[in-house]
């Protein structure tokens, strides 16, 4: 339980997933979404699948993350309650359209 709440006590975080409620996506999209670089990106992902939060999938190339769906059931419930939370924030709506119109194609080279 720890690991979850240390892993949504930072912003950043909180961004990827509400962009992840959206569509699965590469880290070169999250980066570009984010404006960060790579390794910082690498390691937000990494602790939100550290602490069960997404999951990652190896497809030719790219790693997609996605929210996990595991199936546990604290990790279930807290995604659920995001879902319905900060919708209206005007940088989280903001992440959510540019996730939407990332291009892993341009972006990944």
């Amino acid at each position: 339980m720890e690991k979850i709440f240390k892993a949504l006590a930072d912003r950043n975080r909180l961004r990827i997933l509400k962009m992840l409620e959206r569509r699965p996506l590469c880290v070169c999209e999250v980066t570009s979404v984010l404006e960060m670089a790579q390794p910082n990106a690498s390691r937000h992902l990494g602790i939100l699948r550290e602490a069960g939060l997404i999951e990652d999938d190896k497809s030719g190339r790219w790693v997609n993350y996605s929210l996990s769906d595991q199936g546990d059931e604290m990790v279930s419930a807290i995604l659920a309650y995001l879902k319905g939370w900060g919708n209206e924030d005007p940088l989280f709506k903001a992440d959510r359209q540019k996730a939407a119109t990332a291009d892993r194609r341009r972006l990944c080279r």
